[in-house]
């Protein structure tokens, strides 16, 4: 017999219909995105506007090259977030909001991935330009491991101890 996840186990808890649960699944996943869409939104629209500073002329490659990627990363990023979005709206009333929450799930988590690195690359791409590469490094790792800390490794350490 195979074994329940905690989330399984979690929502046959409560006294809800499959079609109930998905619904509620949907809304929590809504709540997610709208915090993240947030997020991405302000990165996109600070890297968008660097371009058009006067100093960006002065940037070197290395800092031009990390600009490039972090503007590749964040507009991925807000692709990934509205997709559950889009999603939803192209299925809307077809009877298949497992699915759509399943997608959904999925889409965040790569989301929150990608958000991930544009949060460290950004910080990487600030202190290059304000301090110096060896201190840019330094800070954006201790970003890297804050993030994989409380996006990753706290979360599962929950689902560990409460599983």
């Amino acid at each position: 017999m195979a074994r329940d996840t905690a989330r399984e186990r979690h929502d046959r808890g409560r006294d809800e219909t499959p079609e109930e649960r998905s619904d509620r699944n949907w809304n929590e996943l809504l709540q997610e995105l709208r915090v993240m869409q947030t997020g991405t939104q302000i990165l996109t629209g600070f890297l968008l506007t660097l371009p058009f500073q006067s100093r960006f002329t002065e940037l070197d490659d290395f800092q031009v090259g990390t600009y490039l990627v972090l503007v590749g990363l964040a507009v991925a990023t807000t692709i990934v977030v509205v997709a559950p979005v889009s999603l939803h709206r192209l299925l809307f009333r077809q009877h298949r909001k497992p699915e759509t929450v399943s997608i959904g799930d999925r889409a965040t988590k790569l989301a929150l991935g990608l958000l991930g690195l544009v949060v460290t690359g950004v910080v990487l791409l600030v202190f290059d330009v304000v301090t110096t590469r060896g201190a840019a490094l330094a800070a954006a790792g201790v970003v890297a491991l804050a993030v994989l800390a409380a996006w990753l490794a706290v979360p599962k350490g929950l689902a560990r101890r409460h599983g």
